[in-house]
């Protein structure tokens, strides 16, 4: 995977979503407005949202919830496009993997080219596999013992696309979803728990990949029109993987910060996708440590440098750590504890998602809203 770094003065940050959007301050507040572009509106992105959830078969289909919300399925890389376009020029480095940091007054990193450069402020979003949260003496990501495949189709006269809601088939081991991200493309996801070694081997392999996917959706009852628009999904889309997370209380415990150094986005809270609150929790990230950092640097005295500037950096970080510890905890621990109850199989289980879906639901949609604070 190709790795970005972004270089502001003696600021150094890993340039994932957080990397981005904090660089640029978050000052050009049009970056929302951008993504809500005509050839992207959809039922989706209505401020009205009605998610409704109910039963059929085994299967929780269909809990009715009406939030005054804004939801949005969102490619990945129209936000990462969105946010480097305000960056000035050169701010960005390619293929910048870190493979050391030297501590010292000011962190040196150290790169697999063979180049080093120190730095002032070093925020670590590089990621699942941080190396930054390995200085920090994170414990790696745990495996939640369940897998995932998802895909994109392109096919405006699909009648699927039609219906501009979102739709989630749950339970009997399975969750299977789909949602508009426009009138011509479809999100699909698929996640499950491997019960023998071909389940797991199959993940390597698209064509078994596809098999297996294919094979659970039959057996379901999930509608045949839905299965076949998965069916046509390119071959590329069928390619699994292993869901990881940070245990919860490793976010408790764990160093989110230590002198001028902190992490953030997925190399601090890794999370299961059942709240779709990976890159938004990475850019309340953003907006929290743009504000400690601000404050900081800005005050009178501080920016000239010198032993001043290092404590306020400090100071900065950890009341980041403070902002951050337990709202990440929350979002971890829920996407972790809905997902296995969405997915559980078995008749006493879907009696529990029969009483809690509404629960779940609402649950989904407010850990969508929180207060960031104002920057």
């Amino acid at each position: 995977m190709e790795t970005w770094l972004l270089q502001q003065g003696n600021k150094k940050l890993g340039a994932g979503v957080v990397g981005l959007a904090e660089s640029c301050r978050l000052r050009y507040f049009d970056v929302a407005q951008r993504l809500r572009e005509p050839w992207m509106r959809s039922a989706s992105g209505t401020s009205s949202v009605e998610t409704t959830f109910a039963l059929r078969g085994n299967f929780i289909y269909a809990a009715k919830v009406n939030m005054e919300r804004e939801t949005r399925c969102l490619k990945r890389n129209l936000l990462l496009q969105a946010l480097v376009k305000d960056l000035p020029p050169g701010c960005i480095r390619y293929s910048s993997k870190i493979v050391s940091i030297e501590k010292g007054k000011f962190e040196a990193l150290a790169f697999i080219d063979g180049s080093t450069i120190k730095t002032k402020v070093l925020v670590g979003c590089d990621g699942l596999n941080s190396v930054v949260a390995n200085w920090l003496v994170f414990r790696q990501p745990t495996l939640s013992g369940r897998f995932a495949c998802r895909g994109l189709i392109e096919d405006p006269q699909n009648p699927i696309m039609k219906r501009h809601i979102m739709e989630y088939f749950l339970g009997e081991g399975i969750r299977f979803g789909f949602s508009p991200c426009n009138d011509e493309t479809l999100y699909w996801f698929f996640t499950w728990s491997p019960s023998n070694r071909g389940e797991i081997v199959a993940e390597e392999d698209p064509l078994k990949m596809r098999e297996l996917l294919m094979d659970k959706l039959n057996n379901s009852t999930v509608p045949r029109e839905v299965i076949a628009t998965v069916e046509m999904s390119d071959r590329s889309c069928f390619v699994a993987a292993p869901l990881k997370f940070r245990w919860p209380f490793d976010l408790l415990r764990g160093n989110i910060c230590k002198d001028n150094v902190c992490v953030a986005g997925d190399a601090l809270h890794p999370m299961t996708p059942e709240l779709g609150q990976g890159a938004c929790s990475a850019l309340e990230d953003a907006v929290v440590l743009a504000r400690c950092l601000g404050e900081a640097l800005l005050r009178r005295g501080v920016m000239e440098g010198g032993e001043q500037q290092f404590e306020r950096v400090e100071e900065a970080l950890r009341e980041y750590a403070r902002g951050r510890r337990w709202r990440s905890f929350s979002l971890v621990a829920a996407s972790y504890a809905v997902g296995h109850m969405q997915q559980a199989a078995g008749f006493f289980m879907r009696f529990v998602k029969e009483i809690l879906c509404e629960l779940m639901a609402w649950v989904q949609f407010k850990v969508a809203a929180p207060d960031c604070g104002k920057l």
